[in-house]
């Protein structure tokens, strides 16, 4: 199957589709009545990207409003079943391992590594130290310390007066450096805090990630997206939700759908 016969039927059903673009700096992106494939893309993403956004274009008739609400499983299948989105991001696993988090995932792990080797340090000298409660002696020191700007930025640079010229710039990377007369404890403590503001952000990320590739619309595209790439695959690791699919793409509720799975060859699909 090639691109350009896809491209080409997505046309005359009035389609309009753009390969010259960056796609938002996405691999593709639907918007009512357009298609942008990234000028980037690698040959091999282009069809099952261009399939992945003709099922945005499906949904979008059946579902106008899906590009604000993240779309319905009511409106894609007729009911509500918590075995879709459970069968279904089994499908999105399967068909975009970005889904799956896992750099953010080691990377998360490191960090609580570091974080425990931080804390074991600072207990060599404060035995009491819990991380969950104030560490009074530290915060005590320092009021009195430019150190105290890396509370809140892991590199800091601060301007003088008017007759002080240089910047003076501080990192958490080289706290001991910068400030060589700091307890031992208190730089770790603040290498602390640095890790878990970004064990945070990382978190932060990785539940933004699970909100968008959890979405019905989402996960409706890449469902069929899957078919096209592992038909089988697909009906074994989703089999109540693609018998439903498919059950409904036989009975015309996905429009032209059925027609494009036909030109990838994907179609029709004994259930």
């Amino acid at each position: 199957m090639e691109a350009r016969e896809l491209i080409k039927y997505f046309r005359s059903l009035g389609i309009e589709v753009h390969t010259s673009t960056k796609a938002r700096g996405n691999l593709g992106f639907f918007l009512k009545n357009r298609i942008d494939i990234s000028k980037n893309i690698p040959p091999h993403r282009v069809v099952p990207t261009l399939i992945h956004e003709f099922a945005h274009y499906v949904h979008y008739g059946i579902e106008p409003e899906m590009h604000r609400t993240g779309g319905s499983f009511k409106a894609l299948f007729g009911e509500e079943n918590p075995l879709f989105e459970k069968e279904l991001f089994k499908v999105t696993n399967f068909v975009d391992e970005n889904s799956l988090c896992i750099k953010f995932y080691e990377h998360k792990d490191r960090i609580k590594k570091l974080i425990k080797e931080y804390e074991a340090e600072i207990k060599k000298d404060y035995p009491d130290f819990q991380r969950s409660k104030k560490f009074k002696v530290f915060e005590k020191y320092i009021k009195k310390s430019k150190a105290r700007y890396l509370l809140k930025y892991d590199r800091v640079q601060i301007v003088g007066g008017f007759f002080k010229r240089k910047a003076e710039v501080y990192s958490v990377a080289n706290v001991e450096n910068d400030f060589p007369d700091m307890p031992k404890a208190f730089a770790f403590y603040i290498k602390l805090r640095s890790a878990q503001k970004k064990q945070a952000k990382i978190s932060a990320r990785i539940n933004r990630l699970k909100k968008y590739y959890t979405k019905p619309c989402e996960l409706f595209a890449r469902l069929v997206e899957g078919v096209y790439l592992d038909k089988e695959w697909v009906c074994a690791l989703a089999p109540y939700t693609s018998g439903r699919f498919f059950n409904l793409l036989e009975n015309g509720c996905y429009g032209e759908l059925a027609e494009v799975l036909k030109l990838c060859r994907t179609y029709p699909h004994n259930v």
